[in-house]
């Protein structure tokens, strides 16, 4: 008898105290399971049951054994049971709770590639731009896009994006172009009051001398895409990641400045409560979204 079916018989006889009982149920003889346990017993040299005509219980000894047993035996079914989640086919409703402009922009234009390679599985999206408790909302995943708070849960990173300061030709022409991060404090800065820094915008020059400015303005809001419409009709500067403004910077309709200057890289990450293993339609997903970011880059680099 191999030492797991052993382990197996040891952990029943405690939990029935009974080895007629343990007999039974793994279709044994009670002496066949009793000459088992005096093989446990030899092994460690240690007595794990006190035996009676009447009563069967574990030793100190056979008490700490029984634990560690049942851990072992419960981290086998797992195992098991992740291998079979692995090969399963995903299904199942998966909830999914992301940031309301890069959702809009980057995710759901693509979940239909993910629905037909996945036919069994149904999407139920809710955005926020706040940080949500996947527990107590219900999700099983969130999209995130910056920095992120400490906490319990496990997360992935899909893509970064640079940051850049833009405002209209016209913008610049009418109060001046800055050449270096300090000048900012003249213009009229829009800012994203989401920011985990608030209104402060941090830059770091080649020589690796950082900037910090407190951007100040008459519109602040909770939305970048409000905050680049307002830019694109010239009301002032805009520090926002690529993914929102390339469109634009590409067009002419903004212009950078102060690309030289290096900033904090809002980086994009998956974010799933911990556990041993995860669900085949949540990792359908994560796979999903990391293989899409590999292949289109959110450009953190270009310029």
């Amino acid at each position: 008898m191999d030492t797991l079916t052993s382990m197996e018989l040891f952990v029943k006889a405690v939990e029935s105290g009974s080895f007629s009982a343990t007999a039974r149920s793994m279709n044994l003889t009670p002496s066949a399971v009793s000459k088992q346990i005096s093989r446990l017993e030899d092994r460690p040299g240690a007595r794990l049951f006190n035996r009676t005509t009447r009563q069967l219980a574990p030793t100190e000894e056979g008490r700490a054994y029984y634990e560690r047993c049942q851990q072992i035996l419960a981290d086998i079914q797992e195992a098991e049971a992740a291998v079979t989640e692995l090969n399963a086919e995903p299904r199942g409703a998966l909830r999914v709770n992301m940031p309301v402009v890069f959702g809009r922009r980057h995710i759901v234009p693509i979940l239909g590639t993910f629905l037909e390679r996945y036919p069994h599985v149904s999407m139920e999206l809710s955005m926020s731009d706040q940080f949500v408790d996947p527990i107590a909302e219900g999700a099983d995943m969130l999209i995130r896009v910056g920095e992120l708070k400490d906490s319990s849960l496990i997360a992935r990173k899909l893509a970064e994006a640079r940051r850049v300061v833009a405002a209209t030709p016209a913008y610049w022409e009418k109060n001046g172009t800055p050449k270096k991060p300090e000048e900012l404090r003249g213009h009229n800065c829009l800012t994203y009051s989401y920011l985990s820094s608030g209104n402060t915008w941090r830059m770091t020059d080649p020589k690796g001398k950082e900037h910090v400015i407190q951007a100040t303005g008459n519109l602040a809001s909770n939305n970048g895409e409000a905050l680049l419409e307002a830019a694109v009709e010239g009301l002032g500067v805009v520090n926002l990641p690529t993914w929102m403004v390339g469109p634009d910077l590409e067009a002419g309709r903004l212009v950078e400045v102060l690309d030289e200057y290096a900033q904090p890289e809002p980086s994009v990450h998956v974010i799933y409560p911990p556990g041993r293993h995860l669900s085949a339609k949540v990792r359908a997903f994560v796979d999903f979204l990391a293989g899409h970011f590999k292949e289109r880059p959110l450009g953190s680099a270009a310029k």
